[in-house]
């Protein structure tokens, strides 16, 4: 087994926020952009780093809000922003890659997606693994923060507060897992402890109200997705109680190649042996140095 370092780094952008990120592999190779998801960060991508990273270059930072990223006072927590951040830090990293692959999950999805919007020349290949680009891929989960995208009323936003809470981020990691035990406890513990700082729950609450803002792009995802056909592999947990159908990829990109797996949302965490498989034979054969 070939023996991969992972590096930890941090870059201060001139708009005033340090992103921090995790690199891996050989610049010379074709990049993989891992894009994390709701409550965690770069760390969920641990152990898929070093699979991939003998043969790729692997690059995975913390969104605004996430991890150790950090933000200047008054940054709004948007989805907008949050891919404007990080496309300033692609662009601003040594050995910055004009073409890469992204791995999107949960909210790495709309993040991923905007920067495909905004470059999709650049855009290689596609791993979806949980992350949603479709309205009917939302689960009845969903409803109470619907309710909140309704009204915006502070009732509402309180009403959603108990998913920023301890036991909520605990059960999102193994709710559907098919070994709850397997789940290694400080993947929620070092997500919440991060969650519980001062002030980042109410980030947490903007950014749950922003995501209907998703929703209205999808129409120009589809029209991105029938337009340039990426290459996409959905690797879903079927047993997510937040998102589901991955087969709607399909009505938009035919050649999409879908697998649902016996996994809860974090499905990286049970299946990552499965998932890795599944990304290395996709990679080889649609994205080349």
């Amino acid at each position: 087994m070939t023996f991969v370092s992972v590096t930890n780094n941090s870059i201060p952008l001139s708009s005033g926020e340090t992103i921090f990120y995790r690199d891996a592999g050989n610049p010379a190779n074709p990049t993989v952009l891992l894009l994390h998801g709701y409550p965690t960060s770069s760390h969920q991508f641990r152990n898929l780093i070093p699979i991939l990273a003998d043969k790729y270059h692997v690059l995975a930072p913390d969104f605004p809000g996430f991890g150790f990223t950090t933000v200047p006072e008054g940054y709004i927590y948007t989805f907008d922003n949050l891919a404007t951040s990080i496309g300033s830090w692609l662009a601003q990293i040594p050995n910055s890659p004009s073409k890469y692959a992204i791995y999107i999950f949960d909210y790495g999805s709309p993040v991923g997606l905007r920067l495909a919007l905004k470059n999709p020349s650049a855009i290689t290949a596609i791993i979806s693994q949980n992350g949603n680009a479709y309205e009917g891929g939302l689960t009845p989960a969903w409803a109470p923060i619907q309710k909140y995208w309704a009204s915006g009323s502070k009732e509402d936003r309180e009403g959603i507060r108990m998913l920023t809470q301890a036991s909520t981020t605990k059960w999102q990691y193994v709710e559907g897992a098919q070994d709850p035990k397997a789940i290694a406890p400080e993947t929620y513990t070092l997500d919440q402890a991060l969650m519980d700082r001062p002030g980042n729950a109410d980030i947490q609450l903007d950014l749950f109200y922003d995501y209907r803002n998703n929703l209205a792009l999808y129409p120009e995802v589809h029209e991105y997705f029938r337009k340039s056909q990426p290459p996409l592999l959905a690797a879903w947990g079927s047993l997510d109680p937040f998102f589901a159908n991955p087969g709607l990829f399909k009505q938009d990109l035919p050649k999409a190649e879908v697998h649902e797996l016996k996994a809860g949302h974090f499905a990286l965490e049970s299946n990552l042996a499965e998932i890795a498989e599944l990304i290395l034979d996709f990679l080889a054969r649609n994205v080349s140095k």
